[in-house]
């Protein structure tokens, strides 16, 4: 069966103006899909988290579970400081293995979007949290030239954690951009 020459040229502009549509959507989609907007601290506060972050639809959600730290002396008593080290310690412990879990993931610290950490009081500061060992560790990672952006963060003092000494523990939010 033949197909007149009008009906030719009429379906060849039809599939080019669906092609050129679907183009453009698919541009606006990723464009939009790829802008995560990461809102700095109001007052010019250079304090290394966002106010808030923005994640467009189109971005995969990845809901991490909370990462706590690995022995730092696995030969000293079981609960103790010299077993799980300071906070400081622990939170370089918990961002490494963070990191690795990441990558096997395909996914990095400047996915990140949200953070929540959990902090046992240390009783070498009188059962108060060590926020500044903390953020010692965490300014490693954050707000640094090679990662720059900063997720949005809450940082509480809990009771304690699963084991006996441990300090720290923390969970995070990303965003994987569409693919």
């Amino acid at each position: 069966m033949r197909i007149p020459h009008e009906d030719r040229r009429a379906a060849l502009r039809s599939a080019r103006w669906i092609a050129a549509v679907a183009l453009l959507l698919a541009v606006a989609h990723a464009t939009l899909a790829a802008e995560i907007t990461h809102y700095p601290l109001a007052g010019g506060s250079k304090f290394p988290i966002a106010r808030a972050v923005e994640v467009p639809a189109g971005s995969t959600l990845v809901f991490h579970s909370g990462t706590t730290p690995g022995p730092a002396n696995a030969s000293a008593p079981a609960g103790t400081a010299a077993y799980w080290g300071d906070t400081k310690a622990q939170t370089l412990s918990v961002f490494a293995r963070i990191k690795e879990s990441l990558d096997s993931l395909g996914l990095g610290f400047g996915d990140v979007v949200s953070m929540t950490v959990y902090l046992v009081g240390d009783p070498a500061l009188g059962g108060k949290m060590d926020f500044n060992g903390f953020m010692e560790a965490y300014s490693q990672f954050y707000g640094t030239p090679a990662q720059p952006r900063l997720p949005s963060r809450s940082t509480v003092q809990v009771a304690g954690l699963v084991q006996p000494g441990m300090l720290v523990e923390i969970e995070v939010t990303l965003a994987r951009p569409p693919r």
